[in-house]
């Protein structure tokens, strides 16, 4: 789901660089860690990075991965989640080439905010009624909602950036945008909300509590 360079114009990745900027400026004011908490935070970050780097071609051009993004947001709160997952992205394109540079703005606002918050939120309302379901539907959005986001990005590019009516950047639409990326991650979604009740189980279980807390 990583967007690569060459697909987001600067009107796009400008914008979205500031905005990303300060996000993160908010997120290293509001994370206050103990000491001991530090390796944990590693430990799954890393689990991320590696979950993220498994890419899945699917049917139509576009690819999928699993993320853990909600096993971090759940265990040490959104802001948490969001800075360390930046700091994933960040050493992916670097490293590794997944996803762009001058993208990296919007990969980060996608993934490591809306993802870490939309699991985190996500995790708050339905844990009224059920631990379970809401693990399940943190893991589920945290996947979904960013590829929504991601979809609606690309599918903006021909409207805002083309010369002479031909796209000088993603050239598709919505009307390809929307199906070809998030049909896929509502599928990816199930088996994300899976691996996250299992795994945030079996640390809850064996480490006890929130992290966070």
């Amino acid at each position: 789901m990583h967007i690569p360079d060459g697909f987001i114009s600067p009107q796009t990745y400008i914008p979205a660089l500031v905005v990303s900027a300060g996000l993160l400026s908010i997120a290293y004011k509001k994370i206050d860690l103990d000491v001991e908490k530090i390796p944990f935070v590693a430990g799954v970050s890393a689990l991320s990075f590696v979950m993220m780097l498994i890419i899945i071609p699917f049917p139509g051009g576009t690819s999928v991965h699993l993320s853990g993004i909600a096993i971090i947001a759940l265990l040490f709160g959104p802001w948490v989640s969001f800075a360390s997952l930046s700091l994933v992205l960040l050493l992916q394109a670097l490293l590794f080439g997944e996803g762009g540079i001058t993208s990296l703005p919007l990969n980060i606002l996608s993934l490591a905010f809306l993802g870490s918050f939309s699991a985190y939120y996500c995790y708050k309302i339905f844990s009224k009624f059920s631990t379970k379901i809401a693990t399940l539907s943190a893991g589920f959005f945290s996947i979904v909602i960013p590829s929504v986001f991601i979809a609606f990005v690309l599918g903006l590019q021909p409207l805002i950036a083309s010369a002479d009516g031909s796209p000088l950047y993603f050239p598709f639409g919505w009307s390809v945008t929307f199906p070809s990326v998030v049909l896929p991650h509502l599928l990816l979604g199930i088996i994300e909300a899976l691996v996250t009740l299992s795994v945030v189980k079996f640390l809850r279980t064996r480490y006890g509590g929130n992290f966070s807390e």
